[in-house]
């Protein structure tokens, strides 16, 4: 009995030596605890981090947290931003060289959305509708519609949140994630229609986990365990997300479970690796998606210069 007692005792001892001297790591997000970010959390609750030594505090945004500004000004190791987000920080100054590592989605997830009752059947037909649309319009994927389809004919206003617009006004559209506002839009007795940016031929990747090339260079091995971890993490949540949509449950209070549910499945096909074939490497790149997007938004008039894919891909993480 004595010696179990003893035991046990070295063991816990060793396990607080192990916590006390884990890595400690801060991961800014770009909005709160939503499904899009369900393997970053998985990763916690699974307690994948801590098997590679880290430390991780996951820190959640809201509307207008500047996770690329943060990158860029040193003040935090890692954040979620967009891909069209890392190229124009990087056009506006090369000391903004920050670096992806994985990218949650791969077809971005962005979308307009409306109501089923008005019978339209393309983005195009939307674009050219008169009505409401709710959207950013300072965002690439706004200007990038507006060079393909021209001025809208609706009245564009800017888009505030929630699904309620959908409920309210006739002839009404608004910007938002494929897995998150269909399904809210559902829970209050609407029939959303959804038309995938993407489909249209802007497709950036997002949910971009990145870092910046300093703080790379001086901690590659940090970042390879992270990696490590964050890819068991979002193997887990894609297989059986229930244990950590319950966890950012508790987190983020304005969705409910029934929601995160829904949204996890609903972007399942957007996740899954659409150009490896049945490897399904999760979180992967290619680089030729990353000189596509340049290439996009330097027509747009968006940066002054096209930069090879090398530019913003850590070297390791560059695909074909």
């Amino acid at each position: 009995m004595f010696h179990s007692l003893k035991l046990i005792a070295i063991v816990g001892l060793m396990l607080i030596s192990l916590s006390a001297n884990a890595e400690k790591i801060q991961l800014a997000l770009n909005w709160k605890a939503e499904p899009e970010f369900g393997g970053f959390y998985a990763a916690l609750v699974e307690g994948y981090y801590k098997e590679q030594g880290l430390d991780v505090e996951i820190l959640e945004g809201g509307s207008g947290t500047p996770t690329i500004q943060m990158l860029a000004a040193n003040k935090i190791s890692y954040a979620i931003v967009s891909a069209d987000e890392i190229i124009l920080s990087r056009d506006r100054s090369e000391k903004n060289n920050i670096k992806a590592l994985f990218s949650v989605f791969q077809k971005s997830p962005y979308a307009l959305i409306t109501s089923q009752s008005r019978g339209l059947k393309t983005l195009e037909d939307l674009w050219k509708a008169p009505g409401v649309i709710a959207a950013q319009s300072g965002l690439p994927y706004f200007q990038f519609l507006v060079q393909k389809y021209g001025k809208p004919k609706a009245k564009v206003v800017p888009y505030l949140g929630g699904v309620a617009g959908l409920k309210n006004i006739t002839d009404f559209s608004q910007q938002g994630f494929m897995s998150i506002e269909p399904v809210a839009a559902e829970k209050i007795g609407l029939k959303p229609q959804v038309f995938l940016i993407a489909d249209a031929g802007f497709d950036p990747y997002l949910v971009v986990l990145a870092a910046h090339e300093n703080f790379l260079k001086s901690n590659p091995e940090t970042s390879r365990k992270l990696l490590i971890a964050i890819r068991k993490g979002w193997e887990n949540y894609l297989k059986n997300p229930i244990k950590t949509n319950k966890y950012m449950a508790k987190i983020n209070k304005s969705m409910d479970f029934e929601t995160f549910e829904k949204g996890a499945e609903l972007q399942k096909e957007l996740i899954m690796n659409s150009h490896t074939g049945d490897q399904q490497i999760v979180g992967e790149m290619s680089a030729k998606k990353w000189d596509l997007l340049s290439e996009q938004l330097f027509k747009l008039k968006l940066i002054k210069k096209t930069l090879p894919a090398d530019s913003f891909i850590l070297s390791s993480e560059r695909q074909k």
